[in-house]
Formats: C-alpha cells, sequence, structure tokens
C-alpha cells in the first residue's frame, strides 16, 4: 500500500524539479530532470498515443495504430531519458533544448 503512495510522490517531487522557472528555462538541472522524468514516466506514451489516435481517427485506431506509436514512442522517449540524463552537463542538443516533442510525457493528453 506504501510503494503506490511513495511511487506517486517521487513522480511528483521529479516533475516539479523538472517543471522550468524564468531563470533556469533550459539549464543542465533542468535537462536533467527532464531525462529522469522521461525515464520514469515513458509509459505514458502508450495511453497518451492512443488518446491521440483516437481523438483523430477513433477507437479502433487508438486500439491498433495508437497502441504501435505507444509502444514506439516509449522506447523512444526511454533512450532519450537516458541520454539527457548521461550528457546533462553539456549543451547537447545547443543550449539544452529538448530532443522529444513534446517535451514530457503528460503533454500527449493536452
Amino acid at each position: 500500500m506504501r510503494l503506490p503512495i511513495l511511487a506517486a510522490a517521487v513522480a511528483l517531487s521529479l516533475a516539479a524539479l523538472a517543471a522550468p522557472d524564468a531563470a533556469s528555462a533550459q539549464s543542465p538541472p533542468h535537462k536533467f530532470g527532464r531525462g529522469v522524468v522521461n525515464l520514469a514516466l515513458g509509459i505514458f506514451e502508450v495511453p497518451g498515443r492512443m488518446v491521440e489516435e483516437g481523438r483523430r481517427r477513433g477507437p479502433a485506431w487508438a486500439l491498433s495504430l495508437g497502441f504501435a506509436k505507444g509502444i514506439g514512442g516509449f522506447v523512444t522517449r526511454e533512450l532519450v531519458g537516458v541520454w539527457e540524463i548521461v550528457t546533462f552537463p553539456a549543451p547537447i542538443p545547443r543550449g539544452y533544448r529538448p530532443i522529444l516533442e513534446p517535451e514530457y510525457p503528460w503533454d500527449l493528453f493536452d
């Protein structure tokens, strides 16, 4: 019972660390936080892409194409998360810009 609460608290803490403020919109700490969040919550790609395809084409496409896109996005987001964690001190890409669009997996639900 305590493990899900702890996991939620950790995820919310990481999200707060990753949220940009005016002074450090794209910086090494922001890049590190974004990498940790993408690594920890990359699985959100699957339902996010399913919702996206469902809105665009309907429920049958959400279950088929949306699921396939979600699995591909999940793998990609995990790998990019590891890359951003490992390279957070370096301004790669220039200015610490995010590699993925949307920057965070929960932005798929907007």
